[in-house]
């Protein structure tokens, strides 16, 4: 990923540099340096001042924090495309939320002093910028929503849809989303017990299959019922039915090979 060429093609498809001409791209990145963290890295906590700006290229990042008893709450799975943290531009600011590497991951970084200069420079940058801060705070609002209106039920079928949408990978005639029960349960601010409960009850009933670390999706229609975001004639469809209700979007389902089943 240290060739400049290479890394422009990757960050060329992220929400950063939308809209933006690829030769002022390349001189973006070019003011980049290109980083790694190992799996379970700690990549800055809470109240850490913020220094840079990383635009994930590969691999899977975490976003939390933690109440006053020290439980979990995962905020957002960051993916490849994707900026890290959200890029302020307001100077002595700090971190929100801790970020954490779930696997081994590559970033772009551009010191902040460095990239509010190419936000001056380039008003489309100024503009995306923007849009990502908008985008984050009606994640977070509609997050916010379901976490604090909707029974465990509901709660952890748009969390399923929601990771389908953004990780899951089709695999044959189901999707596969590599999630551990834990994050799970940290996502909707439900127990562990709780969500092993209910994922074996879909599990009798055909909707999921559970391996170490994979939910199987077997009936997305089904699921979808369980979080009201399709209608009920579509409940009964096979994996491949993708009918939605107005608002719901479920897309970026990879197709991918497929290793032999871990013994959940």
């Amino acid at each position: 990923m240290h060739d400049v060429k290479e890394m422009c093609r990757s960050a060329s498809r992220s929400e950063l540099f939308v809209r933006i001409p690829s030769c002022e791209i390349e001189e973006i990145v070019r003011r980049a340096r290109a980083l790694e963290f190992a799996s379970g890295e700690v990549i800055h906590s809470e109240d850490d001042p913020i220094t840079q700006v990383l635009l994930l290229l590969e691999g899977r990042i975490k976003k939390s924090q933690f109440s006053e008893n020290g439980q979990e709450v995962i905020l957002r799975l960051v993916v490849p495309g994707e900026t890290i943290s959200v890029p302020t531009l307001l100077p002595g600011s700090k971190h929100s939320s801790a970020v954490q590497a779930l696997q081994d991951c590559k970033v772009l970084a551009w010191e902040s002093a460095t990239f509010h200069a190419m936000v001056e420079r380039f008003p489309a940058l100024q503009e995306n910028v923007e849009l990502i801060l908008l985008s984050r705070l009606d994640d977070l609002t509609q997050r916010f929503c379901e976490v604090s209106s909707n029974a465990t039920s509901p709660r952890l079928a748009i969390s399923l849809a929601y990771l389908v949408d953004r990780i899951g990978e089709r695999v044959e005639e189901h999707i596969e989303l590599r999630v551990s029960q834990e994050i799970l349960g940290q996502m909707t601010g439900m127990t562990l017990n709780s969500v092993w409960r209910l994922l074996s009850i879909w599990k009798g009933q055909g909707i999921v299959k559970l391996r170490r670390g994979v939910v199987e999706i077997h009936n997305l229609p089904r699921l979808l019922s369980f979080a009201e975001l399709v209608d009920a004639p579509a409940q009964n469809g096979g994996p491949g039915v993708e009918i939605v209700a107005a608002g719901a979007m479920i897309a970026g389902i990879h197709k991918e090979s497929h290793e032999d089943p871990q013994p959940y």
